[in-house]
């Protein structure tokens, strides 16, 4: 399986603004949609977007217009571009494919703290 490196994360002030990097360990990866999911202290994972192999986005409600995700697929990485952090924007996040499959791994995630 595909593993995934993610990076990024810190503490930001509200308003504030983070990238947070995917690495993944092979190139077959490129013709996965990838996303980037979150999970708050006490709540389930949470998918916060999506993007197919040839760009194609899409957004929870929570974070349209504030979080872009992006790829390289020559770099075999996905970002994620995060502006006017808000406090609810806390969470760990995680990067994996869009459709997940059964036994799916995980990495270890990238912690972002929103607070002033």
């Amino acid at each position: 399986q595909v593993q995934f490196v993610e990076s990024g994360g810190g503490l930001v002030q509200p308003g504030g603004s983070l990238r947070l990097s995917c690495a993944a360990s092979s190139s077959i990866f490129r013709i996965y949609a990838m996303a980037w999911y979150r999970q708050a202290p006490g709540k389930q994972r949470e998918l916060v977007a999506g993007i197919s192999g040839g760009g194609r986005t899409n957004y929870a409600d929570s974070v349209e217009g504030r979080f872009t995700i992006s790829r390289d697929n020559a770099k075999n990485t996905v970002y994620l571009q995060m502006n006017s952090l808000i406090r609810e924007d806390t969470a760990v996040y995680y990067c994996n494919r869009l459709v997940l499959v059964p036994g799916a791994l995980w990495g270890q995630g990238t912690q972002v703290t929103v607070s002033s």
